[in-house]
């Protein structure tokens, strides 16, 4: 390819490079490229003639390798919508998914919209149900917790860049720095990924911690169940992520530990996704 070659050259031949490693190739070289001529995407479509500087194209040749070797987008780019806030991501923090959104509606649908209520996210990573939450009502107060330092500098980084002022946040392995605290809802969308699933050799580019939750999978989810019953208010929720197949067996956990009106909920795909229980008579 010729040292000044033109975009449309350029956007064809990293869909191309793509097309074996990519879900959506063409959609990827665009925004690598967009990335790399610092323009937006409709610029490569008005101007498909317009010639490449070749520092732009070695920067977009080097993106496209890296998309190759399974770093996702949101790393090469350094954000990820979710809930229409763009979130700044990095290899600290999990990519957020567009499935956890659900969970985020699920919260809604339980929290008054002019709610003063406490409530508790766990395991937030770049803050990505904490913010969407916060953003949506005011009033609420948020703990927002991870164990990782600096997936929770992200996060702060995110609420401070996004305006979002009611949201404090704790370096904490789930409840242990949060002690004596109690929430209207606690939310969570821990990892729940066995330790040996075929799926972890694409997700290679992620937090292991984020992702894995021991052998089984259902350790975190276990954990958070339990100790949730000490950290919610009386009638309080606890809302859940959970993997495809392990929606009975956590609907199953929150019976055995005492929740009510426990109820399972489908993502977009119509696949079990999160899960529900109310805690009655717990201490406040």
């Amino acid at each position: 390819m010729e040292d000044r070659a033109n975009i449309r050259c350029i956007l064809e031949q990293g869909v191309r490079d793509l097309a074996a490693s990519s879900d959506s190739p063409r959609l990827d070289a665009e925004i690598l490229l967009s990335l790399a001529l610092g323009k937006p995407r409709n610029h490569l479509h008005a101007w498909p003639r317009e010639k490449v500087e070749r520092q732009r194209h070695d920067t977009f040749r080097k993106l496209i390798q890296r998309r190759r070797q399974g770093e996702p987008i949101a790393y090469l780019t350094g954000q990820q919508e979710f809930w229409s806030l763009k979130l700044r991501v990095t290899p600290d923090t999990l990519v957020p998914r567009p499935e956890t959104e659900h969970l985020v509606e699920l919260a809604l649908d339980l929290i008054p919209r002019n709610a003063a209520w406490h409530i508790a996210d766990l395991g937030t990573g770049p803050g990505t149900i904490a913010l969407a939450l916060a953003h949506e009502r005011p009033r609420c107060k948020f703990v927002a917790v991870d164990i990782c330092e600096a997936a929770l500098a992200v996060a702060m980084e995110n609420a401070r860049r996004l305006d979002i002022p009611n949201v404090s946040f704790r370096q904490s392995d789930w409840f242990s720095q949060i002690q004596g605290q109690r929430f209207d809802v606690i939310t969570a969308n821990p990892p729940y990924v066995r330790s040996n699933d075929p799926c972890l050799a694409r997700l290679t580019h992620e937090p292991g911690i984020a992702l894995v939750s021991g052998p089984g999978g259902m350790e975190a989810l276990e954990t958070i169940i339990c100790e949730a019953r000490l950290h919610l208010k009386d009638a309080g929720w606890l809302l859940l992520e959970h993997g495809h197949d392990q929606g009975e067996a956590t609907l199953e956990l929150l019976r055995r530990h005492g929740y009510h009106k426990v109820a399972g909920h489908r993502d977009y795909a119509g696949h079990a996704r999160n899960a529900a229980g109310q805690y009655l008579n717990a201490a406040t």
